[in-house]
């Protein structure tokens, strides 16, 4: 008898890349000191205490160990909604928001909302690996809308003009991105939601890493005082990096009224509500740990400069993107899968940093350093080890991908 077999769609998806990139780091044998984990994205700091202590008294209650709404408390949602608008200088209403189990569920039930299998999503490459995963896995068409290291990452208008056709349903942006740190500028970010509008098609915001951007930058974008804001943009964040809560999973969205309305069936659907012991305890923290979350940024910035300054110093390595949390390098091995540098650095030197191949097509090239994990000492350590040769003097060593298969 044939066995039943897994939907193929599903099946196709490689598996998830940071669980990959952990199996290289189990290789390593600390000769060189401590692993350096900087394949994803945490922080390497605990919530200010006054804030783990209602999220303690939240988990302790019998009212947050219930059902909440499907789109999310109203506290949480009002409190967001205040937010936002403040960060973005118009009125943003708190019927506007759903509240997710994190970003990546805000993503995928914003690809169910606006598009369907055998319908075409565009993003720029690199891309972020679960977006990818995500489109791959539900029949969606990914159009990958090049960038290039020259360009500072950034998407040309025309390039993806060139992607659109009957089946392009939307456009996906990622600012401060994830994996290169670029940050797109509001005029790139506006020409962008016009060819959208133009076009009919949604632009899908993913602003997971606004928090770090410079505070005197100004608003990251003027999209959502647009009127066609309404129709045609969902805007995607995380909580887990600026409140220092990832495994909470607590993530937001923002869309018109028919958009929220798909959102809440793809949300009761999953999950039902999202995790209600951080619901109960963000509202408070979005306003008081305010400077809280800028110091931090301050902290994250100085590492960012300091990475750069110190690769600078590095032979052969070369750094061309930082921001946010991620530091897009270029190794010096050409003609090397960047699977098998990564696989080695993790054996040889013990830094765990992601190969460019996880985050989509002709980035061999590039590795993504988390550098935003490690200490101001543990970033000196990095270049220390990436100075002895980048793989340690490995020559002659098996292949260490050759158990785990490469992402993308």
């Amino acid at each position: 008898m044939t066995p039943p077999r897994p939907n193929p769609l599903l099946t196709a998806v490689s598996a998830p890349p940071i669980a990959q990139a952990v199996k290289w780091a189990g290789a390593y044998d600390g000769r060189l000191g401590a692993l350096i984990n900087c394949s994803q994205a945490v922080p390497n700091h605990a919530p200010p205490a006054a804030f783990s202590d209602r999220l303690a008294e939240a988990a302790a209650s019998p009212a947050t160990a219930r059902y909440g709404d499907i789109l999310g408390d109203t506290p949480l949602r009002t409190a967001y909604a205040e937010h936002v608008s403040g960060i973005y200088g118009t009125p943003i209403g708190a019927c506007q928001i759903a509240i997710t189990a994190g970003c990546n569920q805000a993503f995928f039930a914003a690809m169910i909302a606006v598009a369907g299998a055998g319908d075409a999503v565009v993003l720029p490459t690199p891309w972020y690996f679960n977006h990818q995963m995500t489109l791959d896995m539900l029949g969606i068409e990914k159009r990958a809308l090049s960038t290039q290291a020259e360009n500072g990452f950034l998407p040309n208008p025309e390039d993806f003009e060139t992607l659109i056709d009957g089946r392009t349903r939307a456009l996906v942006l990622v600012s401060p991105n994830n994996p290169t740190g670029a940050v797109y500028p509001p005029a790139l970010i506006a020409e962008l939601f016009r060819i959208c509008v133009r076009r009919g098609l949604y632009l899908v915001l993913d602003e997971t890493y606004r928090d770090f951007l410079p505070p005197e930058a100004g608003a990251p974008h003027a999209l959502f005082a647009d009127p066609r804001a309404e129709t045609n943009l969902v805007g995607l964040y995380s909580f887990s990096k600026a409140y220092a809560i990832p495994g909470h999973r607590i993530g937001a969205l923002i869309g018109g009224g028919t958009i929220v309305g798909e959102i809440e069936k793809v949300v009761d659907s999953l999950q039902i509500c999202a995790p209600r012991p951080a619901q109960a305890a963000l509202p408070w923290a979005i306003e008081e740990l305010a400077d809280w979350r800028i110091a931090n940024a301050a902290v994250i910035a100085a590492r960012a400069r300091l990475f750069e300054a110190m690769i600078a110093d590095v032979p052969g390595w070369t750094l061309d993107q930082i921001g946010a949390y991620f530091a897009y390098v270029r190794h010096p091995f050409p003609g090397r899968p960047a699977a098998t540098v990564a696989a080695e650095l993790a054996h040889n030197c013990g830094i765990l940093a992601l190969p460019g191949s996880f985050f989509g097509p002709d980035q061999e090239g590039h590795l993504r350093i988390a550098f935003a994990n490690v200490s101001e000492d543990g970033i000196g350590e990095i270049m220390r080890r990436l100075a002895l040769g980048g793989l340690g003097g490995a020559t002659g060593q098996t292949d260490p991908t050759k158990e785990v298969s490469a992402h993308g």
